[in-house]
């Protein structure tokens, strides 16, 4: 009872794709397919009733994953009723399209949806065998087909709902280790407005100019505190935290106790198993957020790692950070051979396009495009100017996120995502 209970209670996956321009080809090519099997078999009898009927039931795909139910039950018992009329089964392959309905139910319904929908398949599959238009051999057949099918659909529901919960966990995670790597800078300034206190305090009595100096410098180290302390508030506000019972949320307290890291632990990269590892970086980087620079470094972080891991045949890679104005633009690249295929964006890739939209920057990851010319220092901005006469670079990985100098996001709402990889 309890399974069935939890089956009942199964709510929509969410964001159902809309109808598409392929959907409307389908229907015309299912439409016109029927018109021309029944016009080449005459010897099919009843077969222009078969043949209006995929006409009229046809259209319906164009609604079968925003009203599943209703599409099944109205299929179905057309279905049923038509083969009564013809006193048989029906003989046109084009009837074939139905099994779309079923898949599209498991893969798109609710519970009670998926719960009612299998009812009336199975009391359609009764029903016409009861009547003796369908044989036991072919209705045990039918409803092996059908099982598959339904099993196709809930098995793509389920591999679906567990990659958005792997997204989700990722992107989790690196809030926490955004608010881990700004908790101990906030101690800092923290520190330093007492101490400051104190000796201003302390030497206000002989020299009082001393608490003026003072409070200038407990006032600039509190607007940093209070800056960092917003930064934080924003990413445990976000939306998968919302909910006091979130996944992972207890753990976000305990998180925040570890140390973080910032640019200037960027030459660490270096060390570790090959390729080996340039780091270029450049001199206006002192008045970086503590936000940014962990981010930086976060984001550096995983992407030398992913090319130890992932990069084939590579012999170097380029982690560069420059200023440009009022953002930071770090690169990370290397030389080795270009992926096979496409690669999917995986969980690592999430969580850095995660970091880089808190922080109201951009993210995008993906094979390096070979026209571009050749750096003597690591591979230049895809995007910069390209010199036709000049040496191409290798093929192999960029990785490229554009952060705010300042740290701050980039309007209310949302982290803004960057483009996809």
């Amino acid at each position: 009872m309890s399974a069935l209970r939890s089956l009942w209670d199964e709510p929509r996956p969410a964001a159902a794709p809309p109808r598409v321009w392929r959907d409307r080809v389908l229907v015309c090519a299912l439409v016109a397919a029927a018109v021309l099997e029944g016009a080449l078999r005459p010897d099919a009898p009843w077969r222009w009733l078969e043949v209006t009927t995929v006409v009229l039931l046809a259209p319906l795909l164009l609604w079968r994953r925003t009203h599943p139910l209703r599409v099944i039950a109205v299929a179905f018992t057309a279905s049923a009723v038509t083969s009564t009329i013809m006193g048989r089964d029906g003989d046109l392959y084009t009837t074939v399209f139905m099994l779309l309905l079923p898949y599209a139910l498991y893969r798109w319904g609710s519970g009670r949806e998926i719960v009612l929908g299998s009812a009336v398949l199975l009391g359609n599959l009764g029903l016409t065998t009861a009547l003796g238009l369908t044989g036991l051999g072919e209705a045990g057949g039918g409803l092996v087909v059908v099982a598959a099918v339904c099993s196709a659909g809930a098995a793509a529901r389920f591999r679906t709902g567990l990659r958005s919960r792997e997204l989700a966990q990722a992107r989790l995670t690196e809030r926490e280790r955004i608010a881990r790597d700004l908790h101990d800078v906030v101690g800092h300034h923290m520190s330093a407005v007492a101490v400051r206190a104190q000796a201003g305090l302390a030497a206000s009595a002989g020299r009082p100019e001393a608490a003026t100096e003072a409070l200038h410098v407990i006032e600039a180290a509190a607007t940093r505190a209070l800056a960092e302390m917003r930064t934080i508030v924003r990413v445990l506000r976000a939306d998968e935290l919302d909910e006091p019972h979130a996944p992972g949320a207890a753990a976000t307290a305990a998180a925040l106790l570890a140390p973080g890291p910032s640019i200037a632990h960027l030459a660490s990269l270096r060390a570790g198993p090959p390729p080996q590892v340039d780091v270029h970086v450049d001199d206006d980087m002192d008045d970086l957020p503590a936000a940014v620079g962990a981010a930086v470094y976060r984001l550096a972080q995983e992407s030398v790692t992913n090319a130890r891991r992932h990069a084939r045949n590579a012999t170097r890679v380029v982690v560069r950070v420059t200023a440009e104005g009022t953002q930071v633009r770090l690169q990370v690249s290397d030389d080795g051979d270009p992926p096979p295929r496409p690669a999917s964006e995986g969980l690592g890739l999430a969580g850095m396009r995660e970091r880089a939209g808190l922080l109201g920057g951009t993210f995008v990851a993906g094979p390096r495009d070979p026209a571009g010319p050749r750096d003597p220092a690591g591979p230049r901005d895809p995007a910069g100017p390209r010199d036709p006469a000049g040496p191409r670079d290798p093929a192999g990985w960029v990785v490229e996120a554009v952060l705010p100098r300042s740290g701050a996001r980039a309007g209310p709402g949302r982290a803004r995502p960057g483009p996809r990889s």
